[in-house]
C-alpha cells in the first residue's frame, strides 16, 4: 500500500472546491470534483471519512477525467443515509450503492461525526465495497453492462480516483492504494 495523500497538501490531485484541514481532504461549500493525477485498473483503496448531517458525496473509480463522473466512470455513494432528507431516495442512492446501479446493504455507518472506514477493491470487472470491515457491495460491471447498455462508466476498467462533491462538509483522511497485478494470461 502506498498513500495517495501527504496530510500536508493536494499533491497528486487536481480540482477546486477541496481544502487540507487538520491532516483531511475536506469538501468545502464550492467543492465538486478532486481527483488524482494518476490513473488506476486493479486495486485496493482504503480511506477513512468523517461526514456532517446530511452530508453528500461520492467516491469516483474508473473516471476517465471528462464529462459527468457517474456516467463517464462509476460513483461509489459517500452519503449521511440516516438524514431524514434522503428518506425516499433509490436504493442504489445510499452509502456505498453504485449510483444507478446496484444498491449496498445499509446499517454499517458510524453516527455523524465520527470516522468510518471503507474499503473499495476494483479488480477487472469485480468491484466490492467493505464499511467498518464489514462487505455491503458486491457487484460484477459485466452483468451490469449487460443490463445497463447505454451506461457509459460501467464499461471501463481503469480511470482516475476522485471525491465527487455537492458542496457538503466530508472529510477524507489516509488513503492508501495497493495495485493488483493483472490477472495471468491463461491462453498462454
Amino acid at each position: 500500500m502506498r498513500s495517495l495523500f501527504n496530510g500536508k497538501d493536494l499533491t497528486g490531485w487536481k480540482g477546486k472546491g477541496y481544502v487540507v484541514e487538520d491532516g483531511a481532504i475536506v469538501c468545502s461549500s464550492k467543492g465538486k470534483n478532486l481527483i488524482t493525477e494518476e490513473t488506476f485498473a486493479n486495486y485496493v483503496l482504503d480511506f477513512e471519512f468523517k461526514l456532517t448531517a446530511g452530508a453528500n458525496n461520492g467516491l469516483g473509480i474508473n473516471y476517465p477525467g471528462t464529462g459527468v463522473s457517474s456516467y463517464t466512470g462509476l460513483e461509489i455513494q459517500i452519503l449521511d443515509s440516516t438524514a431524514p432528507k434522503y428518506k425516499d431516495l433509490k436504493d442504489y442512492q445510499f452509502h456505498a450503492g453504485i449510483y444507478t446501479l446496484q444498491a449496498a446493504k445499509q446499517g454499517f455507518l458510524k453516527p455523524v461525526g465520527e470516522w468510518n472506514r471503507e474499503r473499495v477493491t476494483v479488480n477487472g470487472p469485480s468491484v466490492t465495497v467493505e464499511v467498518n470491515g464489514a462487505v455491503v457491495l458486491t457487484a460484477d460491471l459485466d452483468k451490469l453492462s449487460e443490463k445497463n447498455p447505454k451506461h457509459a462508466g460501467v464499461k471501463r476498467l481503469s480511470g482516475h480516483i476522485g471525491w465527487l462533491g455537492h458542496g457538503d462538509k466530508v472529510s477524507f483522511r489516509n488513503i492508501n492504494i495497493g495495485e493488483i497485478a493483472p490477472a495471468a494470461n491463461e491462453a498462454g
